[in-house]
Order: structure tokens, then C-alpha cells, then sequence
């Protein structure tokens, strides 16, 4: 998954991240390293968060535009 990678990018702590989705920076550091894996509705929250497509995020397109 490419949550650490987009997050650097866009300048955000972990703590922030897990602030602003309602959650504890244990958990995003988790989802970071692949120790656990977001629900589908997390995976989706994240995606939304950072405006990217849900393939993108799981690295299934290097496309992050959310196509309709």
C-alpha cells in the first residue's frame, strides 16, 4: 500500500492522519509497515482523504486519478 509514500509527500505526520481519520497513530504506523491491513470502508476514508483512487492507494494503477 502506498499510504506511507503519499503522506510524505504531502507533508503529513502520522499523528495528523490518524487525528483527522479518527484513529490512534499506532494504527496508520500498522497499516504503513503491513501489519494490518484498513477495513474496506478505512481503505476508502484514506482514499478519499488524499483525493486518489482506491487502486492507486493499494498500488494496482500508478494512475491516482479517481476515474468515473
Amino acid at each position: 500500500m502506498r499510504l506511507k509514500e503519499i503522506r510524505k509527500a504531502k507533508k503529513i505526520s502520522q499523528m495528523k492522519l490518524a487525528m483527522d481519520l479518527n484513529t490512534n497513530q499506532n494504527t496508520i504506523s500498522r497499516y504503513e509497515t503491513g501489519q494490518r491491513e484498513p477495513s474496506l470502508t478505512e481503505l476508502i476514508r484514506i482514499a478519499d482523504y488524499f483525493h486518489v483512487s482506491t487502486d492507486y492507494l493499494l498500488e494496482r494503477t500508478d494512475n491516482p486519478n479517481i476515474l468515473k
